[in-house]
């Protein structure tokens, strides 16, 4: 897949209100001209901020800048300039931003502050806007102020580019896009600053837009590269944009192919789409990779099969979040490219809430629906903590909601016979049922991913057999599940009922996706997808 052409971006807005052409007024927002390393027309650069000129974390041109936050005090960590605008004119103005540990935030000022910058986007380009329209004539100022978040460390960097509209950005002439022009036409309902949309790309943001009037048209027009796409739009008060508060709609369009249309909605609505051809994922070696495991059975054939799987290529906890914009989509229950939670995910009916990729990551949270996390399946708890490479081990992270995790915990799956907390699809917390070998409080997922977390089970089982005996002790949890040898490895009532889910809940089509992404981003795989009867084979 090709990166998309920051510098051949257009984006044209028109408005039934005289929604004015781009005014040239912000001195050097693209961050090209510099002197003794300061930015040229930057007159505000607080004690509180380190500012230098960056070559290599650029969105366009030749430079950018590289701020450095060195402090947690707010009021000194402003850049700013001061700009002329004419009453009633309206302006659109936009930076993009890049953070890199994730532990500070960028908050837009123009005339006043106004949007913030998603910290948990890390190593990725985002993009704040604002249309801002002026009451008097006169000088205002605009920049941008840093916060501090949970964290933070006394030194952070974040990058900086494109601050526009600049004396010394220029737009491409029309025509000019050699790739794919989409044009996206939004007519707002009565509440436009309600309504705001993205784009994205497998990566991070692409294009977004947001400080819409009411019951007005804007047209927007941008080049695309080749590759696939997610267009969300967002209505904040959640009643969509069409129909209970006037007439509002949405298309956005290649020519004349619809890529993404509609109105009704309520907090949100994502559409995917692909331009050109994607690149081609090459296959995985499902195909002889486990040939030398071929008329095994029993723990012998446990012992081949973690061989052939022990040495993948550990990527970090932090690369977690970018394997879930890739392989944790939603194509198989409503098919709306939102993250696929197995917590909240309602096999044969709507969604209580839906997750955008990257967008909704945690985060702080205080109930379900607020973002989505990295649920470790079986417990980091249970391994020691963040002890790598099972802390960041694809295999058994799956994306879940955070308040549901948090219930979850450390707690073994099991089967519940008095349920003391119950998710929006049904997965339960609460005391174990009787008969089932086991007293203590358990956490119990639908039947619909049973088998999923049963699988990751005895993935770790077999992954980390040479490790997984002298973990027995690490957890009271841990220890109920584990029976501290490395062949059988799950106490009777655990193997039993794992044994049962993963009979119970055959192998998706869901389960064999993420285990070909697993394969790509860490190169191993989870045996017991590819073939289902390995578990009778070794265990029964």
């Amino acid at each position: 897949m090709r990166n998309f052409s920051h510098n051949i971006v257009a984006l044209t807005l028109l408005s039934t209100a005289s929604f004015a052409a781009q005014a040239q007024v912000l001195d050097n927002g693209e961050f090209e001209a510099w002197n003794a390393n300061v930015p040229s027309g930057w007159s505000t650069i607080d004690t509180g901020i380190e500012v230098s000129q960056e070559s290599a974390n650029i969105y366009a041109g030749s430079y950018g800048a590289k701020v450095r936050v060195t402090t947690g005090s707010q009021s000194s960590t402003d850049l700013r300039q001061s700009i002329d605008v004419s009453a009633g004119q309206q302006y659109q103005f936009a930076v993009w931003v890049k953070h890199t540990e994730g532990n500070v935030r960028a908050r837009l000022y123009v005339d006043g502050y106004q949007n913030y910058s998603n910290p948990a986007q890390i190593n990725q380009w985002q993009q704040l806007s604002y249309t801002y329209t002026a009451t008097s004539s006169g000088q205002i100022e605009v920049g941008l102020r840093f916060y501090d978040v949970s964290g933070f460390d006394g030194s952070e960097v974040v990058y900086i580019d494109e601050f526009t509209p600049s004396n010394g950005h220029s737009e491409p002439p029309t025509g000019s896009c050699s790739e794919h022009t989409v044009t996206l036409t939004l007519h707002t309902d009565n509440y436009g600053s309600e309504t705001s949309w993205e784009l994205s790309q497998q990566g991070g943001n692409v294009a977004n837009g947001s400080g819409y009037q009411s019951n007005q048209e804007y047209s927007e027009d941008m080049c695309l590269a080749d590759g696939d796409y997610t267009f969300t739009i967002y209505d904040s008060y959640g009643d969509g944009m069409c129909c209970g508060q006037g007439s509002g709609s949405y298309e956005l369009s290649n020519g004349s192919t619809v890529l993404a249309s509609g109105g009704q909605f309520t907090y949100s609505q994502a559409t995917s789409f692909t331009l050109g051809d994607s690149d081609p994922v090459d296959p995985p070696p499902v195909d002889g990779y486990y040939s030398s495991a071929s008329g095994l059975s029993g723990y012998t054939l446990k012992t081949e099969l973690h061989n052939l799987i022990s040495n993948h290529a550990n990527q970090g906890y932090g690369a977690i979040w970018g394997f879930y914009d890739q392989y944790a989509r939603d194509s198989y229950y409503e098919n709306d490219n939102s993250i696929l939670d197995r917590y909240s995910e309602r096999p044969s009916s709507t969604d209580s809430y839906n997750f955008i990729s990257i967008n909704d990551q945690c985060g702080s949270y205080s109930r379900e629906g607020d973002c989505y996390n990295r649920e470790h399946s079986f417990p980091k708890s249970w391994f020691g903590g963040k002890v790598e490479p099972m802390n960041s081990d694809v295999h058994h992270i799956f994306a879940s909601d955070g308040y549901v995790n948090a219930k979850r915990g450390s707690y073994p799956f099991g089967e519940v016979g008095s349920a003391s907390y119950t998710s929006s699809n049904g997965s339960k917390l609460g005391a174990a049922r009787s008969g089932l070998g086991y007293s203590g409080t358990v956490f119990e997922p639908i039947d619909e991913f049973k088998g999923d977390f049963a699988r990751a089970h005895f993935y770790m089982a077999t992954r980390y057999q040479d490790r997984i005996a002298g973990w027995k002790n690490n957890s009271t949890y841990g220890s109920a599940v584990l029976d501290g040898s490395s062949n059988k490895v799950f106490s009777s009532w655990a193997l039993t009922m794992l044994l049962q889910w993963h009979q119970q809940d055959p192998v998706s089509q869901a389960e064999i996706d993420r285990n070909n992404g697993a394969y790509n981003h860490q190169g191993n795989r989870n045996p017991y997808i590819d073939h289902p009867e390995f578990a009778a084979l070794i265990w029964q």
